[in-house]
């Protein structure tokens, strides 16, 4: 295949981002077309642990918000517990460094996530629409559990008392729970409809309802979850394939707001518009692109070579909650069948393509038409073959756009 064909058309496209630094201007004009009638854009990123996707994630924010009119940043984070994010860089209530620290996922309690959370606050301060943080995952739902007890005040407490094992429930670490929980909750979401479909308050009453109702729909998607096996011979039967079923039901909650433009902070096995090459798993963003049509960007972030923080396999493949994340480093990928390889051959240290507009040569339909590799990580790695281990992917059907960097480091936790 002709390398320098593809090589040419990469660097030609390629949108210089410079040394990912927020604070300075940089000419994203040609994401402005590719973004004009999106509503939905999904972030993603290779790992949950490189500093510099968050970095561009932040550089990307500040544009889409204040060029483009993105409203709400929402996140692969818990949608129970990111009221109190929310509540800090809407209204500047709160501590931001514990309001992350209450989404209960370690890979977000950064210095490179707090500063785009101060970065919203501050634009908020004197912006005309305040943009707002949602989570949009259901897992850890305590804080849900704890609203609806107060929502409740006296009446009805039996029907909170069977979900309490959700409250610290934890996905890979306890147990499956039965399905009685399941049925708890849908008779807690029935209740609390119900409730509020009698009252005929439409001022701070029928909000309470709505954020009660919210509440409930997680508490029902966590109590999911929580009965559900990582792996069954009926891929439906998964956690993996709810989960993203939900994450993309809860995208189009905060759509039903006609006014609202969503920026979407997941991995790429979320935001890609396929089903996940390893799990046979329908993402997020298939349902989304279902959904929405071009209506749905999916922006897949990926890196040459460098380290990033996880957390290791422990015996049996189970993760130790109480050991730290560690520093992983892969090397430099070196075969054109790899996304990473080619990118790297082609452009500035860091940046931006966009695949959707203008007409490619063939010989780049081809390279991104067909079965390639890339390197993709959650918050777990292996100890050793992690280095060499790469995921089929073919770019032109699971990405819009690619972004990426040539060298990671990990990000810094708070």
């Amino acid at each position: 295949m002709p390398t320098n064909v593809i090589t040419d058309w990469l660097a030609e496209r390629a949108v210089d981002l410079g040394d990912l630094n927020p604070g300075v201007a940089l000419d994203l004009e040609p994401m402005r077309a590719a973004l004009a009638d999106v509503r939905v854009a999904g972030l993603g990123e290779a790992t949950h642990g490189t500093g510099e996707f968050f970095l561009l994630k932040h550089v990307l924010l500040r544009f889409m918000v204040t060029e483009l009119g993105f409203n709400v940043l929402a996140m692969e984070a818990s949608a129970a517990a990111s009221k109190a994010v929310d509540d800090y860089v809407v209204h500047g209530v709160g501590d931001p460094a514990e309001a992350l620290a209450g989404l209960g996922f370690w890979t977000w309690r950064t210095t490179e996530v707090l500063a785009v959370l101060e970065w919203l606050r501050e634009h908020n301060r004197t912006a005309a629409t305040k943009v707002r943080f949602v989570g949009i995952d259901p897992q850890i739902p305590g804080e849900s559990l704890r609203r609806l007890d107060g929502w409740f005040g006296e009446s009805a407490p039996e029907l909170l008392a069977p979900l309490a094992p959700l409250a610290d429930f934890r996905l890979g670490l306890h147990p499956p729970l039965g399905e009685d929980v399941v049925a708890g909750a849908r008779r807690l979401l029935d209740f609390v409809t119900a409730a509020g479909t009698d009252q005929a308050d439409t001022g701070a009453g029928a909000r309470a309802d709505a954020d009660a109702r919210a509440d409930a729909r997680t508490v029902l998607q966590a109590a999911e979850l929580a009965t559900r096996p990582f792996v069954h011979q009926d891929p439906e039967r998964t956690i993996s394939m709810a989960r993203d079923r939900f994450m993309a039901d809860n995208v189009d909650e905060i759509l039903r707001d006609p006014a609202a433009r969503v920026a979407v902070w997941a991995h790429n096995g979320h935001v890609m518009r396929g089903e996940h090459p390893r799990a046979g798993v329908t993402t997020m963003g298939r349902h989304l692109a279902e959904r929405h049509g071009s209506g749905y960007y999916a922006l897949g972030l990926l890196f040459g070579e460098g380290e990033f923080r996880a957390r290791r396999h422990g015996f049996l493949r189970r993760v130790d909650p109480d050991k730290p994340p560690v520093i992983a480093k892969v090397p430099p990928a070196r075969t054109p069948k790899v996304v990473e390889a080619r990118l790297a051959a082609a452009g500035p240290a860091n940046y931006l393509l966009d695949l959707r507009t203008g007409t490619p040569p063939e010989a780049v339909r081809t390279w991104l038409g067909e079965p390639a590799y890339v390197r993709t990580f959650g918050a777990v790695v292996g100890r050793f073959r992690y280095k060499t281990t790469f995921a089929q992917t073919v770019p032109a059907e699971q990405f819009d756009g690619l972004a990426f960097v040539s060298r990671g480091t990990a990000s810094h936790p708070l």
